[in-house]
C-alpha cells in the first residue's frame, strides 16, 4: 500500500469509484478567450446521422492557427509514414492509422498507478513512458485521440456550437468557424513552437519545454498530476508528450471546452454495434437530457471463443483521476447499463435511448470534395447504427450481457462486492457523490439477483451480510432533483462528520428505546445545517465546507433533495437482523461504543477481542493520561487511530502502513478507532 500520510493530497489519492463528469453546459473561460458560451452539441442529426459531416475547406488559409499538418490519412496503410514502426506496431504492419489507434490503446500495460488503483502507462513515440494523466472522463477519452492525431499528423476536428448557433471545429486547424478565427482563441502557429523536426538525438539529449503550457492548469477543480511530480498540472502532462507544443495548448483548450455531452454527438462519434467493440472506442452513461454525463474508454477487448468477449473499460472521474482500470465485473456492469442507451425512461420520462449514450467510435477526418469530413472508416459501415434507430440502440445493453463472458458465480460476487467497496471508498473522501452512491445501488440490485439465483439467498439476507449503515446514510439520490449532486468539494473529513452524527443519532435513538433511520445526507430542509452544527459542536466547524456549485447545477434551487426509492431492506428491520453490528455479524464484547458518548472506559492494561465491522468505529476513554497502541494484520484490514483531548478536539492521528498504531492522549481524552477507507479487522488494544 502507498505510504499515504500527506494530509494535503490524502483527498487525491483514492477517488476510485466512477463519477459522473462533464456537464453539457462548458465551463466558463469567457474572460480568456471572448468565447460565447456555453458550447453545446451541435443539432441532433437528421436522416442516417448525417454521414459525411463536412467542416472547413482543406484551402482555407490556416497558417496563423494551425496546430498541426495532416500530412497522413487514416485510412494509409502503405505511405512510408504508415509503413513505418510505431509505439505499438511493427515495421510493414498493413494497418490502417485507426487501426493503429486501437493497437495503441490496448497495448498500454497496466500498473498499479500513484494514486493506489490500477491504471496504465502512456508510451508516447520518443519512447517515453508516463503513467496515465489525472483527468474527468471525456477528458481522458478526448485526450487519447486529439494526442495520437497531433503525434501522426492526422487530420482530427470536433465540432461545437455557442450559445448563438454558431458552429465551432476544434481541430488541427486551431479552433475555427467556417469564417475565420473563433473569437479570441489562440493564433497557435503565431504564438507557440513546434519542436517535432528535431532529431532523435536531440530529444535524447534535451527535451524542449514550453514554460507558459507547464504551468496552464485544467478549469472546473484541481488538476494535479502527482506522476509528473509536486505542483505539475495537465500543461506539465502535455509539454512532457509533445514536442509540438501547439498541440499541447490547443488539447488543454479542447479539455477545457468539450465534454460528455460533445462525444455523445454523433457528429463527432457515432453508433457500433456490441460486435464491433475494440480498444479506443468510448462508452458513454448518459442520464439526463441536461448535465451530467460519463464517458469511459474501451481499455481492451480479449476474444474468449465461441463468440464471447472479454472488454475491459478506463476511466477518469470528477475529481479529476487517472484513469481506472476497471475489473470485468464492473465492466459488464457498465456495458449493460440501461444508461448507455438502453431501455427504460430516467426520472424525467425521456427514454435513455434518446439521450445520446452507448459504445461509440470516434468519427475519422478524411479530405472529401474538398472538405474536411468526419465520417467513418469503409470496414465500420457494417457495423454502424444510426442515432434515430433507437430500437437496435437500445437493444445493445442486453447483447453486451450475452456477448460478453460468462462469469463463475463466484466470482461474480467477489467483483460486485469489490465494486461496492470502491463506491464506499469514493465516498469516503467525496461524501456528495451521486454517481458513487448510485453505482453501490447498481451493484448491489446485481447481487441481489446474483445471490437469489446462484445461491438461493433472500435480499434481506444479503443485506444482513453486506449492508452498511453508511449505504443508508449515503441513500442513493435523484440527480435532477438534487443539489448535493453538484457539490464535488466534499472532503473525507466531512465523511467523517457524518457518520459520526449518524452514531450520535443511533444512540440517542437506543436510549429512548426506540428505531429512527439515520439522517440521510442531502440537502434536507435545513439544507445541510445539522452536519454543520454537529462539526462546530464538536470542535471542527473550519472542516465542515458550505454547499458550492462545482459543476453546473440546474438543480441550484432546489431546498430539499429527492432520495430514490430503495430496494435496501428496511433500515429498522436491518438492524433488527443483525445490521447494528455491520451487518455481517460482526462484533466484539465492548460493543456499543461507536461514538465519544458511549466511549468504553480503559485503564492500563490490554484488551483482546476487539473488531472494526463494516460501517464500524470504536471510542474508547481515559482517566489518566496514557498511550494507546492497536495491533493487528494490516494485510487482512488497515485500522488507523485518532486521539482526543477531554475538549473533544482531535490532538493527533496514527495513519501507518504497519501492523500497529500508537497515540499519547492526555488525561481525560479519548481514542477513536477505524478502518482506513472502510478497512475491517479484529484488533488488540494497550494502554501503558
Amino acid at each position: 500500500m502507498l505510504v499515504r500520510r500527506n494530509a494535503s493530497i490524502l483527498v487525491l489519492l483514492f477517488p476510485l469509484l466512477a463519477a459522473g463528469c462533464e456537464g453539457e453546459e462548458s465551463r466558463s473561460l469567457d474572460d480568456e478567450y471572448g468565447m460565447l458560451g456555453p458550447l453545446s452539441p451541435t443539432p441532433p442529426p437528421g436522416k442516417e446521422d448525417g454521414l459525411n459531416r463536412r467542416g472547413l475547406a482543406v484551402n482555407t488559409d490556416t497558417r496563423r492557427t494551425q496546430v498541426w499538418n495532416a500530412v497522413n490519412r487514416w485510412e494509409d496503410t502503405d505511405t512510408d509514414a504508415a509503413r513505418a514502426a510505431g509505439v505499438a506496431w511493427g515495421q510493414d504492419s498493413g494497418l490502417s492509422w485507426d487501426d493503429k489507434y486501437a493497437l495503441w490503446i490496448q497495448s498500454m500495460p497496466r500498473t498499479t498507478g500513484v494514486m493506489g488503483y490500477s491504471t496504465f502507462v502512456l508510451t508516447t513515440p520518443w519512447g517515453k513512458t508516463l503513467e496515465s494523466p489525472a483527468l474527468e472522463c471525456a477528458e481522458l477519452s478526448i485526450f487519447l485521440r486529439a494526442t495520437f492525431a497531433a503525434w501522426y499528423g492526422l487530420p482530427f476536428f470536433m465540432e461545437a456550437m455557442d450559445s448563438h448557433g454558431t458552429r465551432i471545429y476544434f481541430g488541427h486547424n486551431g479552433v475555427r468557424t467556417a469564417s475565420g478565427r473563433y473569437a479570441g482563441t489562440p493564433e497557435y502557429a503565431v504564438l507557440y513552437r513546434d519542436y517535432s523536426s528535431m532529431s532523435p538525438g536531440e530529444v535524447a539529449e534535451s527535451w524542449p519545454e514550453d514554460a507558459g503550457l507547464r504551468a496552464r492548469a485544467l478549469a472546473g477543480g484541481e488538476d494535479e498530476q502527482p506522476m509528473i511530480g509536486e505542483g505539475a498540472t495537465t500543461g506539465t502532462y502535455l509539454d512532457e508528450i509533445h514536442l509540438n507544443k501547439r498541440a499541447g495548448h490547443f488539447i488543454m483548450l479542447a479539455l477545457n471546452y468539450l465534454g460528455s455531452a460533445n462525444l455523445a454527438d454523433a457528429n463527432n462519434a457515432y453508433n457500433i454495434v456490441p460486435e464491433a467493440v475494440r480498444a479506443g472506442d468510448s462508452l458513454v452513461e448518459r442520464w439526463q437530457r441536461v448535465g451530467i454525463g460519463h464517458t469511459l474508454v474501451v481499455k481492451d477487448v480479449t476474444e474468449l471463443g465461441e463468440g464471447s468477449l472479454d472488454a475491459a473499460l478506463v476511466s477518469g472521474s470528477m475529481p479529476r483521476r487517472q484513469g481506472k482500470w476497471e475489473s470485468g465485473v464492473a465492466s459488464k456492469s457498465y456495458f449493460t447499463s440501461d444508461q448507455t442507451g438502453g431501455e427504460g425512461t430516467n426520472f424525467d420520462g425521456d427514454e435513455y435511448v434518446a439521450l445520446g449514450g452507448g459504445l461509440k467510435r470516434w468519427r475519422v477526418t478524411k479530405n472529401i470534395d474538398g472538405y474536411w469530413t468526419n465520417t467513418f472508416m469503409a470496414a465500420d459501415e457494417a457495423h454502424w447504427i444510426a442515432s434515430t434507430d433507437h430500437p437496435r440502440l437500445a437493444a445493445r445493453p442486453a447483447r453486451f450481457a450475452l456477448l460478453l463472458g460468462q462469469i463463475p458465480p463466484e466470482q461474480a460476487r467477489d467483483g460486485l462486492l469489490a465494486s461496492i467497496a470502491d463506491a464506499r471508498a469514493h465516498l469516503a473522501s467525496f461524501p456528495a457523490s451521486c454517481a458513487a452512491r448510485e453505482r453501490r445501488e447498481r451493484a448491489f440490485g446485481d447481487l441481489y439477483d446474483l445471490m437469489g439465483r446462484e445461491f438461493q439467498m433472500a435480499r434481506a439476507e444479503v443485506d444482513r451480510r453486506w449492508r452498511s449503515e453508511e449505504d443508508y446514510v449515503f441513500a442513493e439520490l435523484e440527480y435532477t432533483r438534487s443539489r448535493t449532486c453538484c457539490w464535488d468539494s466534499t472532503t473525507a473529513d466531512m465523511h467523517e462528520i457524518v457518520m459520526d452524527l449518524a452514531a450520535a443519532e443511533r444512540a440517542a435513538a437506543d436510549a429512548d428505546g426506540e428505531c429512527r433511520p439515520p439522517s440521510v445526507f442531502m440537502s434536507q430542509s435545513d439544507g445541510y445545517e445539522r452536519w454543520r452544527a454537529f462539526a462546530a459542536s464538536t470542535g471542527r466547524a473550519a472542516a465542515w465546507r458550505p454547499w458550492s456549485e462545482d459543476e453546473t447545477c440546474p438543480q441550484r434551487g432546489i431546498t430539499r433533495d429527492t432520495a430514490r426509492d430503495s430496494a435496501a431492506t428496511d433500515y429498522c428491520t436491518w438492524r433488527r437482523g443483525g445490521g447494528d453490528s455491520g451487518g455481517d455479524g460482526c462484533s466484539d464484547r465492548r460493543e456499543p461504543n461507536d461514538d465519544r458518548t458511549h466511549a468504553t472506559a480503559l485503564g492500563a492494561g490490554a484488551e483482546d477481542g476487539l473488531a472494526i465491522c463494516t460501517g464500524d468505529v470504536d471510542w474508547f476513554s481515559l482517566a489518566s493520561a496514557g498511550t494507546v497502541r492497536i495491533e493487528f494484520q494490516h494485510a487482512a484490514g488497515d485500522l488507523d487511530m485518532a486521539g482526543f483531548d477531554v475538549a473533544g478536539t482531535e490532538i493527533g492521528r496514527s495513519q501507518g502502513t504497519t501492523d500497529s498504531e500508537q497515540l499519547t492522549v492526555p488525561a481525560g481524552g479519548a481514542v477513536k478507532v477505524y478502518g482506513y477507507q472502510g478497512a475491517t479487522g479484529a484488533y488488540r488494544l494497550t494502554v501503558d
